[in-house]
């Protein structure tokens, strides 16, 4: 019997705030629902990393799960890039980078397969030593709006997908690929060996990127790391105005199963 994927996904905190009724002094870890049913909806098991403990340090925790997600969420920190947060509101969770960054290099280390979404774009950015836009409308002339508290998920714009990517070729049919947009940061200066896949085409806000280090082949492959700015777990599988998100999923799966394929011993 061939087991599910177990696929291990970063957390979400909430840390304690005595206004809240429910656990208000306690720090809570979590997944958003939908997160959690799209990788459930392709056949494979989601599963909730917690932080390292003095028994399991996160490469320990990591090694249980076949593959890496990294969802959605708060702001980063802008002094995990470097900078001076420019407005107050925007200081992010420092505390949650630093979990997440560990993450993502155990990830690479253990040759564990990364996927990155919205904020997990910007996370493994920042992780291979990139930069953000704190605030997209302030910093970058010319920008649309990417983030409306309003209509959140319901916002939406075309994407531009890169010629010859592995992105365009799982889209290849697509004339008018269109997403959702829910961010008001975005990625600055490339990470290191990150490739862009896909932009806004009307501001150029990158939108997807692979890591594409250079010096593997077929003997030595690369690890597999890849994010998009979107929300994919947001659409109603049903609706045809959006790129459909079973491929990016798929994509990540076959991926792993490469990586299970390769590692498994032979008798």
């Amino acid at each position: 019997m061939t087991l599910p994927l177990r696929i291990g996904i970063s957390a979400c905190f909430f840390y304690p705030d005595p206004s809240r009724r429910v656990f208000g002094p306690k720090t809570l870890l979590y997944a958003e629902r939908s997160m959690m049913q799209w990788i459930l909806s392709q056949g494979a098991l989601p599963f909730l990393i917690p932080e390292a403990h003095p028994n399991f340090t996160l490469p320990d925790l990591l090694g249980c799960f076949d593959g890496l997600l990294l969802q959605g969420g708060s702001d980063l920190s802008p002094s995990s890039y470097g900078e001076e947060p420019l407005r107050p509101e925007w200081n992010g969770d420092l505390h949650r980078d630093n979990y997440e960054i560990a993450l993502v290099h155990a990830a690479i280390a253990l040759d564990k397969p990364i996927l990155g979404i919205c904020r997990g774009a910007q996370l493994l950015n920042v992780a291979l030593g990139g930069t953000l836009y704190q605030d997209i409308e302030t910093q970058l002339e010319g920008a649309r709006t990417h983030r409306d508290a309003t209509l959140y998920d319901t916002l939406h714009h075309d994407l531009t997908l890169i010629p010859e990517t592995p992105l365009a070729a799982m889209y290849a049919d697509i004339t008018r690929p269109r997403v959702n947009t829910v961010h008001h940061q975005g990625l600055r200066a490339l990470g290191q060996d990150l490739r862009i896949e896909a932009r806004c085409p009307e501001d150029q806000v990158i939108e997807a990127v692979r890591l594409v280090p250079q010096g593997h082949g077929s003997a030595n492959p690369a690890p597999y790391a890849f994010a998009v700015q979107w929300h994919p777990e947001f659409q109603d599988p049903q609706d045809t105005a959006l790129l459909d998100r079973t491929p990016i999923l798929q994509d990540f799966f076959q991926a792993i199963q490469q990586r299970l394929a390769r590692n498994t011993p032979t008798a």
